[in-house]
């Protein structure tokens, strides 16, 4: 005799307790919904919640319910227990991972909405080693080694634990948002599907966090850097750290300007702004705010050099002048 396959065993385990409601009582209405619900676990195992709702339209319809409700968890629950420890078995042998099934629990409740008053019949358990933890991964779907069939009104959800990203769905879910993914009958899946991975990021979260912040504040202090020296132009970088500027008296910077007329002349009327620096041993700033104000002054021109300026003496001032110098 063929013996039946592990999902085959599966679809008798559910569909005998949940086929059994219509047989039990009454039919159900075209709009009673059936959804299986796997919740995945980071050590690989599973919680699977199986939910039947029906409309409890009639005074028939609500003692049917009430007797399948007494005798749901002396029956019918722990059918379901021996059917699902056996599925587990051959999806083990067929995955060569040890597998189990325990933690049955079955629910039967009325409730009423403003949209009518329904039975609702929830059975959930517990698989281990559902699905394969790999580096921080896991791999779900290869248990369903013969795919899976969902009748119409049924839907199919699957939820993953929080940290974890999909990235990879077969076949692609009908819907995706949160947690979960949702695959909506009348449709079957081929073997080995659906077939999820999901990843986890290598690093927790508050390092990532914390470096996001890092980044933020270097590309902050380079904006800075950038637009101070923007102002102070291509050759006048930022002093260095502890640098002060001098406040001259304006004797001083009377002679600032002398000494810096006297530099230009001796180097042909021209010299580099990083060189006038270098020479006087003066603050960056002092000598830039000295050198503005000749600019203003009409005394010298600032030619861009590449990344620098070139100072040079208009033609009118080349000439040495014992006289402090004055606006013209």
């Amino acid at each position: 005799m063929h013996k039946l396959n592990w999902y085959h065993v599966l679809a008798v385990a559910i569909l005998l307790l949940i086929c059994t409601l219509p047989v039990a009582w009454a039919a159900p209405a075209p709009d009673y919904t059936t959804t299986y619900t796997i919740t995945l676990r980071e050590d690989g195992s599973a919680l699977w919640t199986v939910e039947y709702r029906t409309p409890l339209a009639t005074d028939e319809d609500m003692m049917n319910f009430e007797n399948y409700s007494h005798d749901l968890n002396s029956v019918y629950l722990p059918q379901l227990e021996n059917l699902m420890q056996r599925s587990a078995a051959q999806a083990g042998s067929g995955t060569s991972r040890q597998m189990a099934v325990d933690n049955f629990s079955g629910n039967a409740v009325v409730q009423t909405s403003p949209t009518g008053t329904f039975g609702v019949v929830t059975y959930s358990f517990s698989w281990t080693n559902f699905a394969v933890t790999a580096d921080g991964s896991l791999f779900a779907g290869d248990a369903f080694a013969g795919g899976m069939y969902l009748a119409k009104y049924t839907t199919l959800i699957v939820r993953y634990p929080h940290g974890y990203t999909v990235t990879g769905a077969e076949p692609v879910p009908d819907q995706q948002g949160g947690d979960g993914l949702v695959w909506y009958g009348l449709r079957s899946f081929g073997s080995g599907q659906p077939r999820i991975v999901l990843e986890k990021p290598a690093f927790p979260v508050l390092p990532v966090a914390g470096g996001i912040i890092g980044i933020i504040l270097v590309i902050s202090v380079f904006i800075i850097y950038r637009k101070r020296t923007s102002q102070l132009g291509p050759d006048e970088p930022p002093g260095d750290p502890g640098e002060q500027e001098h406040t001259l008296s304006e004797a001083d910077l009377l002679s600032l300007e002398e000494r810096i007329l006297q530099l230009l002349r001796a180097n042909g009327g021209e010299q580099f702004q990083s060189e006038i620096v270098k020479v006087l041993g003066m603050p960056k700033s002092t000598v830039s705010s000295t050198l503005n104000d000749l600019h203003q002054k009409g005394i010298i021109q600032k030619v861009k050099k590449g990344r620098e300026n070139l100072i040079r003496l208009v033609d009118n001032h080349r000439q040495s002048s014992s006289a402090p110098v004055s606006p013209e």
